[in-house]
């Protein structure tokens, strides 16, 4: 049987890449489903070079163009993600993915209501992640 090949968020898998060094393993996605698919592993974050472990990020501002910035000392990294986002989706258009898992609450994977914090620090869940939304 041929399996079909999908993109994932390479925290789901268990692979050490999440800001604070750990992952969100998915055991259905890994023994359940991986039994049928190829997956290919993609974390934004550690590929773009912002390191493991790394200080912890949000969105903020306009939730129609968000800005990735570092919670603690509001470094922004926005221009960086999406730069590197656009060049890794078209490598990815040669992988012939048939879709992609994305890790949910994100600020670069989130598919919706990923947390997009306003001018006051107050997050509404109105927003997609930078990589999800190229």
């Amino acid at each position: 049987m041929e399996r079909i090949r999908l993109g994932i968020s390479a925290c789901l898998l268990g692979e050490k890449v999440r800001f604070d060094g750990g992952h969100r393993l998915d055991r259905f996605l890994t023994d359940t489903l991986g039994r049928f698919v190829e997956y290919v592993p993609v974390c934004p974050e550690a590929e773009c070079g912002l390191g493991i472990p790394r200080e912890a990020m949000h969105l903020e501002g306009d939730p129609g163009s968000p800005r990735l910035v570092t919670i603690r000392t509001q470094r922004d990294f926005t221009e960086r993600m999406l730069h590197w986002a656009q060049e890794r989706v078209r490598e990815l258009e040669g992988e012939d993915l048939c879709g992609f898992i994305f890790k949910s609450d994100s600020p670069s994977s989130g598919m919706e209501r990923v947390k997009v914090y306003d001018d006051n620090n107050v997050p509404r869940k109105v927003g997609t992640g930078l990589f999800a939304s190229v």
